[in-house]
C-alpha cells in the first residue's frame, strides 16, 4: 500500500493536538466515590440513633471505583442507590452527610473569602462535578458569604492542617448517634484560586459551612448564638429547676438533653474552648493558650468566667452545633478535664451504650474507612488504632465516672 503523503501526517497530527487541548481538566481528587447529581439535601433534623442491629454490621471495604451516577428523585431512594453503589455504608452516616462529604471532598473551588478574625481559614464556595457551570466559571474571585453566595449549602470552611482531628470528632458524632457536628473530610487542594500555603499538598480538613447558623451582633461575642456565663449555665443544669422559658434568658430555648451531649462529646475528644476555655479544671502547660493570654487568672472569679461557641441554628434554634471539635488528641490522661461534665446529672442512652458496647474503636474505623485522604494519610486501621485507643480511654473512664456519680441515662424523644 502506498504510504501516506508527508503533509496528510501533519494534518493527522495537527487534529490529534487540537482535540487534546480540549479535554476537560482533571477534576481534584475526591475522597468519596459518590454520585453528585444533586445537590445537598436541606438540613436535616438528626440521624436515628444506632440500632443494636446496624452496630454489629460487617465491616466497609475501601471502595475504588466512582460508581455510575444514578438519577435520585426521593432521599430515600438516593440512600438506597447509595448502598448499592457502595455495600455497607455504615448506617449512622445519612444521605445527607454522605451528599455533603462529596461535595466537600470532590467540589471545585470557584470563589473564596478571608472569615474575619480568623486568619488562617478559607471559607470558599464549591460546585460539585456534574452541575451546570452557570456564572461559576473558574477565576470568579467573588467573595462568598454567608448572607449571599453560601445560602444554598455549598460552600465549606477550609481549615489549618493541625485541625485534621476535626475529621475524626465528625465521624465520632455520627457513630456515637449525637448529630451534632457538622459534616467534615480531609482534603488537598489545587485550586488556582486558593493561596499557595492552601495548595502545598498539605492534607486539610474542610467543613461544611450550615448557612443558617445563628450569631450575635456583638462584634467581639460573635461566636455564640446566646451570650452564657459558667454561674448561668451550672444552675441551668439543676435537676429540680424548671427550664426557664422566658426568652430574655440566654439558651433559654437549649434543653438540659443538649448540655449533655455536648459535655460527653468534649469529654471524649477533651475540647475545652466551648465549656472551659480558662483551663480551670486542670493544671494548664505555660505554653497553653489559656496562661499565655491570661485566662487561666480569671478562675479565682467564676463570675468572669463565660461559654464561647454556643451555636445553634435558626432552623433548629433548641439543638446545639458542635464546632471547632479538634480537640486534643495528645492530651495526657492525668490531666482530663473532668469540669467539662460538671453539673451534668444523665447522659444519651445510645451514645452511652455504644461506649459500653466495646466496639467504639471498630466502629470509628469502619466509619473513617470512607474518608480516602485521611485514612491513608494515618496510615490506614494501623496508623489511627494508637488515637482510637486514646479516645476509647477515655470513654471507659467516662462510663466509670457514671457509674460513680449514679447518673442516669435519657432516651432520645422520637423526632
Amino acid at each position: 500500500m502506498k504510504p501516506p503523503a508527508p503533509a496528510a501526517v501533519g494534518a493527522l497530527l495537527a487534529l490529534a493536538l487540537l482535540a487534546l487541548t480540549h479535554l476537560p481538566p482533571a477534576p481534584e481528587h475526591s475522597l468519596l466515590p459518590l454520585p453528585a447529581s444533586a445537590p445537598p439535601a436541606p438540613p436535616r433534623e438528626a440521624a436515628a440513633p444506632m440500632s443494636a442491629g446496624q452496630a454489629h454490621r460487617r465491616g466497609l471495604p475501601v471502595p475504588r471505583t466512582r460508581p455510575q451516577q444514578e438519577q435520585a428523585p426521593g432521599r430515600g431512594r438516593r440512600r438506597r442507590g447509595l448502598e448499592r453503589d457502595i455495600p455497607h455504608i455504615p448506617p449512622w452516616l445519612s444521605a445527607d452527610d454522605l451528599q455533603k462529604m462529596w461535595l466537600l471532598s470532590s467540589g471545585q473551588v470557584v470563589s473564596k473569602s478571608r472569615v474575619p478574625a480568623h486568619g488562617q481559614i478559607m471559607r470558599v464556595r464549591l460546585r460539585a462535578a456534574g452541575d451546570d457551570a452557570k456564572g461559576d466559571a473558574e477565576g470568579d474571585v467573588t467573595p462568598a458569604s454567608p448572607e449571599g453566595d453560601c445560602q444554598d449549602g455549598r460552600c465549606g470552611l477550609i481549615k489549618r492542617p493541625g485541625d485534621l482531628y476535626e475529621v475524626l470528632a465528625f465521624h465520632l458524632d455520627r457513630v456515637l448517634g449525637l448529630n451534632r457536628s457538622l459534616p467534615a473530610v480531609a482534603r488537598r487542594f489545587s485550586s488556582r484560586l486558593l493561596p499557595y500555603s492552601y495548595t502545598d499538598g498539605a492534607l486539610r480538613p474542610i467543613i461544611w459551612w450550615a448557612p443558617d447558623l445563628q450569631h450575635l451582633q456583638d462584634a467581639n461575642n460573635d461566636q455564640n448564638s446566646c451570650a452564657l456565663g459558667w454561674l448561668q449555665y451550672q444552675e441551668m443544669l439543676q435537676p429540680h429547676r424548671p427550664m426557664p422559658v422566658d426568652r430574655d434568658i440566654p439558651c433559654s430555648s437549649i434543653p438540659r438533653s443538649e448540655w449533655s451531649r455536648l459535655a460527653l462529646f468534649d469529654f471524649l475528644l477533651q475540647v475545652h474552648d466551648r465549656l472551659d476555655r480558662y483551663c480551670c479544671g486542670f493544671q494548664p502547660d505555660p505554653s497553653e493558650p489559656c496562661v499565655e493570654e491570661m485566662l487561666h487568672e480569671k478562675c479565682r472569679n467564676p463570675a468572669e468566667l463565660v461559654l464561647v461557641h454556643i451555636l445553634v441554628r435558626r432552623s433548629a434554634p433548641s439543638r446545639l452545633v458542635f464546632i471547632d471539635n479538634a480537640g486534643r488528641p495528645q492530651h495526657p490522661e492525668e490531666k482530663l478535664n473532668f469540669r467539662l461534665l460538671q453539673g451534668i446529672g444523665s447522659f444519651p442512652a445510645a451514645a452511652v451504650a455504644t461506649l459500653r458496647s466495646g466496639r467504639l474503636q471498630s466502629l470509628l474505623l469502619q466509619s473513617l474507612r470512607l474518608d480516602r485522604e485521611l485514612w491513608e494519610s494515618q496510615g490506614g486501621a494501623e496508623g489511627l488504632r494508637p488515637l482510637l485507643h486514646t479516645i476509647d480511654r477515655r470513654a471507659q473512664i467516662l462510663l466509670r465516672h457514671i457509674q460513680e456519680h449514679n447518673l442516669t441515662v435519657f432516651e432520645d424523644s422520637p423526632r
